[in-house]
């Protein structure tokens, strides 16, 4: 070998060095994981489940950082800057959302980020305040065709799930609702209660205590073949409308640059923490099911592939956040 092809293995491999050994030893100290909502919710609390069995799998610290506000892009931006060590990881939605949502974003959401597994998904129950004379999808339907605009549907704020699921409800049937906007889920719910808007798509734990003291009345489960965590409430092909599903999950990423070694071995922690009984029946009190991806590259696929549905969603009504 040459002389000059020498230095440059030489040079690449003092390079790659640290590198190399960061992912031998990985993980040595604390691993944090950000999360862009505020302790107490689905993600805050399905992080903390994560975290604690990612502790026990890696023999490490593995603790949860709040960092809600300006659609989750503050904790986002903290993980895109932060070293691609494996110690500073995200726990998000889709990075489509708030790339639709805010006019510029201080990262890239394709470029500063490495997919490692979806964690957890849910589905989200269709209800109706019960003074609507319908039992059925097919009936409302037919009840609210021939009243546009004269529904109103309650949303726990702009880019929430509850806003997706309904644009996407509204595009697959053709109807017309007027969309109230609410600072989270729970006073959208006060205002389903109230008979102040009589529609509304959120979490299965959200509406069943709802639905089971009548003061809500379930359509659908927002999956086609419906959701075990909601028995007896039929799935969108069940009630008549195969050609709609939603779900709102959560994954966990990493920084661009993180060695494969290390994804790999997240990606392992993460698919053997969502395999405990005793982590699936948390997420299930949650209403969220336990479902990692088969590998980061088919995550980062289902991500792409995703993505253009949740932009147009959101494009179709100009909606934006200053």
């Amino acid at each position: 070998m040459k002389t000059g092809s020498l230095r440059l293995v030489a040079f690449l491999a003092f390079c790659l060095a640290p590198w190399v050994a960061a992912a031998q030893s990985y993980p040595s100290g604390t691993v944090r994981l950000l999360v862009g909502y505020p302790p107490g919710g689905s993600a805050g609390v399905t992080a903390r489940v994560l975290a604690d069995e990612m502790s026990r799998d890696l023999g490490a610290a593995v603790i949860v950082d709040n960092r809600p506000g300006a659609g989750t892009t503050i904790a986002s931006d903290i993980v895109a800057r932060a070293q691609p060590d494996g110690r500073t990881l995200l726990i998000n939605w889709h990075q489509a959302v708030p790339k639709a949502l805010l006019k510029k974003l201080p990262y890239d959401p394709e470029r500063d980020f490495i997919p490692i597994s979806r964690v957890a998904s849910a589905a989200t129950i269709l209800a109706v305040h019960p003074s609507l004379p319908v039992s059925s999808l097919k009936e409302f339907i037919a009840f609210a065709k021939a009243r546009p605009n004269q529904l109103a549907a309650a949303l726990g704020g702009i880019g929430a799930s509850s806003h997706l699921s309904t644009l996407q409800f509204a595009k697959v049937t053709g109807l017309k609702f007027t969309m109230v906007h609410y600072k989270g889920g729970g006073p959208a719910s006060v205002s389903l209660l109230s008979g102040e808007t009589q529609i509304m798509f959120s979490s299965v734990t959200a509406l069943l205590p709802l639905i089971k003291a009548g003061k809500a009345r379930p359509l659908f489960v927002s999956l086609r073949q419906g959701s075990p965590l909601a028995p007896g409430i039929p799935g969108s092909a069940a009630a008549g409308l195969p050609d709609f599903e939603f779900a709102f999950w959560l994954g966990l990423f990493a920084p661009a640059g993180t060695p494969a070694t290390i994804v790999g071995r997240l990606f392992q922690s993460v698919k053997t923490s969502m395999a405990s009984s005793d982590v699936r029946t948390k997420l299930a009190h949650l209403g969220m099911d336990a479902t990692p991806s088969a590998s980061p590259r088919a995550f980062a696929a289902e991500i792409a592939a995703e993505g253009p549905r949740l932009e147009s969603l959101l494009k179709d009504i100009d909606a934006h956040v200053e």
